[in-house]
């Protein structure tokens, strides 16, 4: 933008050079400019020398800003004894399901931030690329489960105790586990035969996926697998995110601030942790890959519901405050099929093209 100054001293050449003999067009292209800009500045303005918009603007506050007595509202309901060891995207679904809107996720996150209060509690690895085997997928609870082995430390150096894992893929609950002082197929198998037993899970019904370690390959558990009529998939060799969703399950767990900062002291000890553990997460965890509905209410199919209540309460605060909604309300989605490791596109193009050739 030409200050006022400057555009004088312009104008005052031009006019020289037009007295000169010179057009105003080529005057003009001499120094860069157009005509039109300089009729404009020959245009006389009453209260003000430039209508133009500046490019420093004055700070206008927002129309669909909150206030500051409910930003305190908001922070208070994240720093509550209920709310504050949760993310805002698992208090969001919570006071959803309680018909109370305060603010949206981003909104959370950023009074948050202002308030020095989004940090992270402790170190994280960078989450890993899952890559695919076989692929499978689930359209209603026990049709595939995952499982497997993971560590929990004890109080004896080298020595380990085993925590056995079986997780729904549809629903991703916690449908069996158990915490022993060895790997075995045996065991494995005991605990396979419990879970198919406790759910009445038919033969032919279930596919259960695993990766290759020797609990998963034994004869024991292929044996009781072939007995139950339970079809099985494997990961590939050393490949453990074949198997992302008890990987998944399992930092989950031990991401948790219950897990005991020392070892276990025994197995009573770490069975007592993992029951605490599994019935925080079946029944109060909001999973994000559902709709932030709990793994136990996705199981027993309240989930649909839930998730219609849900945009009823937003549709409602849309209507209440318009203004402060810029875009499309949130939408609650309901997850009918759940993929592991599906195929890509282009793997079943060039699939198509070399059974065509």
């Amino acid at each position: 933008m030409t200050a006022t100054q400057q555009r004088q001293n312009l104008l005052s050449l031009l006019e020289q050079a037009r007295s000169d003999g010179a057009t105003l067009d080529h005057a003009c292209v001499q120094i860069g400019l157009t005509a039109r800009s300089v009729q404009r500045w020959r245009r006389p303005v009453v209260g003000q020398s430039d209508r133009r918009i500046s490019g420093k603007r004055h700070a206008v506050r927002p129309a669909n800003q909150l206030s500051e007595p409910e930003r305190q509202a908001v922070l208070a309901v994240l720093n509550s004894d209920e709310y504050k060891d949760l993310p805002p995207s698992q208090v969001v679904p919570r006071l959803a399901d309680k018909q109370i809107y305060l603010a949206c996720e981003s909104t959370m996150y950023r009074l948050l931030r202002e308030a020095g209060q989004l940090a992270h509690r402790r170190a994280e690895r960078p989450p890993q690329k899952c890559r695919k085997p076989r692929a499978l997928q689930a359209t209603q609870p026990n049709q595939v489960y995952c499982w497997d082995i993971t560590y929990l430390p004890t109080q004896v150096r080298g020595e380990s105790f085993y925590l056995y894992l079986f997780e729904d893929l549809f629903s991703r609950k916690i449908v069996g586990w158990q915490v022993f002082d060895s790997e075995s197929a045996e065991q494995a198998s005991q605990l396979l035969q419990d879970i198919c037993t406790r759910l009445k899970i038919a033969p032919a019904q279930l596919t259960v996926h695993s990766d290759n370690g020797s609990p998963m390959k034994g004869e024991t558990m292929l044996s009781t697998m072939q007995r139950l009529g339970v079809a099985h998939t494997r990961s590939r060799p050393a490949v453990s995110n074949d198997n992302p969703y008890v990987e998944s399950i399992f930092r989950t767990l031990k991401y948790r601030p219950q897990l005991p900062v020392k070892p276990f002291a025994d197995l009573l000890a770490a069975r007592r942790w993992m029951t605490a553990l599994a019935g925080w997460y079946n029944d109060e965890h909001r999973h994000s890959a559902i709709g932030f509905i709990t793994p136990a209410q996705r199981h027993a199919g309240l989930d649909q519901a839930m998730l219609k209540q849900r945009a009823q309460v937003y549709a409602l605060a849309r209507q209440s405050h318009p203004r402060r909604w810029s875009g499309q309300a949130r939408v609650w989605a309901y997850v009918d099929t759940v993929h592991l490791n599906p195929d890509k596109p282009e793997n079943k193009e060039a699939e198509t093209l070399k059974k065509a050739a």
